[in-house]
């Protein structure tokens, strides 16, 4: 019997061919968690301020979590938190009274760029030197704006303070999958 002569060529060429790569993905906000409200206190698990309660105010368009200690009490300032590195407890603060500035939005958090430094010997000792950023006068303002409005909800529940102003830890055998907050 002769061999059939299969239809596809037995060249291969020497260079892959480049073929471009379908992307699907498109960004959106982050749903919401279920026990995340307007008001809800937070335990921040990761950054600076580990280990610190805040009081949640809204979700930013990007998905992040706008948040406030108040600073007065502890010291955190009007921050963005992803909500995978917060837990979420029962207790609430009635925050309907609380007016968030339409101006505070991402683009309010976004970081100013420096000046980079020449690449001289003059340069690499400046570079050394830290420079302090100072907070605007705009921003100081929104922070004393929301944290006067907050203070007020919060002076209403009884303790309330002093539990926002206490840290968070975990002692040698417990376990916060176990723990109800």
């Amino acid at each position: 019997m002769p061999k059939e002569q299969s239809s596809s060529s037995k060249w291969y060429p020497t260079e892959d061919e480049k073929h471009p790569l379908i992307r699907r993905f498109k960004p959106r906000a982050a749903k919401l968690r279920s026990s995340i409200t307007p008001g809800t206190v937070l335990i921040v698990l990761s950054g600076r301020f580990r280990g610190k309660r805040v009081v949640f105010l809204k979700q930013l368009r990007s998905g992040l979590l706008l948040v406030t200690g108040p600073y007065k009490v502890n010291g955190v300032p009007l921050r963005r938190i992803n909500q995978a590195y917060v837990i979420a407890t029962s207790t609430k603060v009635d925050v309907s009274g609380v007016a968030v500035p339409a101006h505070v939005d991402d683009a309010y958090f976004k970081r100013v760029k420096t000046a980079k430094a020449t690449k001289t010997e003059e340069g690499f000792f400046k570079q050394q030197e830290v420079t302090k950023v100072e907070l605007s006068e705009q921003r100081k303002a929104d922070q004393k704006a929301v944290d006067a409005s907050v203070m007020a909800a919060v002076a209403k529940v009884p303790a309330l303070s002093a539990y926002l102003n206490a840290h968070f830890s975990l002692g040698k055998h417990e376990r916060p999958h176990d723990m109800v907050f």
